[in-house]
């Protein structure tokens, strides 16, 4: 049986959805794009019992993961799952002062103390359960090729800044992989953390474009968000998802990432 079970059909879980349908997989979701109703407890715990594989994309909300708040006691007692999968974030790593990090580093170190805590509680739900911790997502429609278009992108007056970014395709391929995989925790990302602005200096030149100028965070006027990203610095290991899952970003830099969006 070949049944995904997805909470939350955003971007990066759409993506997947697509692949796995593609191959002959029945899917259902919630989310603005699923056709079930995150709110009915019934349709949900029904699902559930269908269900082969379950996947949660749903970050925290006020403090809490809705997932687990609302249906956490279904998904731990449903005996036909087989692997779950969790979405979570580099984030719960903190500023490592652009030092590698890597599945065994401390976690709750940063300003998402919520999402540190719903990345424990997922891992000790049951004992299929597999966390991606994810850096920076982008792919076809989010990318600095757009921002870079729009007039959105930013290049900031930080030299070491360096931080860690994976094409959603990848995503994706990692995910498939710990299907026949070991569960656990699993850090995707490429091979090639760097500064942001090489990122958007890339994307400017594939677009055939002047890169926006070089600014001051002061200058920039940045919202409360992107200077958060900005306070953290680190470069995130793969190394174990290559190992036990037999996984490789196809888009092992941003160039290659890029260009395949472009």
């Amino acid at each position: 049986m070949t049944h995904l079970l997805i909470f939350g059909l955003g971007y990066t879980a759409g993506r997947i959805a697509d692949r796995l349908a593609a191959d002959g997989w029945t899917v259902e979701a919630t989310g603005t794009k699923g056709t079930l109703d995150f709110a009915d407890g019934d349709a949900v715990r029904a699902a559930i019992g269908r269900a082969s594989h379950i996947l949660s994309s749903v970050p925290p909300a006020q403090g809490v993961d809705p997932v687990l708040v609302h249906h956490g006691a279904a998904l731990a007692a449903a005996g036909p799952v087989r692997w779950t999968g969790y979405l979570s974030s580099t984030g719960v790593y903190g500023d490592a002062g652009g030092a590698w990090v890597d599945e065994s580093a401390p976690t709750g170190r940063g300003r998402r103390q919520a999402r540190t805590e719903a990345d424990a509680a997922w891992q000790a739900l049951r004992g299929d359960v597999r966390v991606f911790r994810l850096p920076g997502i982008y792919g076809p429609g989010r990318s600095a090729l757009d921002r870079v278009r729009q007039g959105q992108a930013h290049r900031i007056d930080l030299p070491h800044q360096i931080f860690s970014r994976v094409h959603v395709d990848d995503i994706v391929s990692g995910v498939i992989a710990s299907f026949d995989g070991p569960p656990g925790v699993y850090n995707l990302a490429d091979d090639l953390p760097c500064h942001q602005n090489q990122v958007v200096e890339a994307a400017a030149e594939l677009l055939g474009l002047e890169p926006p100028p070089l600014q001051s965070m002061a200058a920039a006027d940045l919202s409360p968000a992107a200077r958060a990203f900005y306070a953290e610095n680190r470069r995130v290991a793969n190394g174990k998802a290559k190992r036990l899952l037999g996984w490789r970003p196809r888009h092992a830099d941003y160039r290659s990432g890029l260009r395949a969006c472009l």
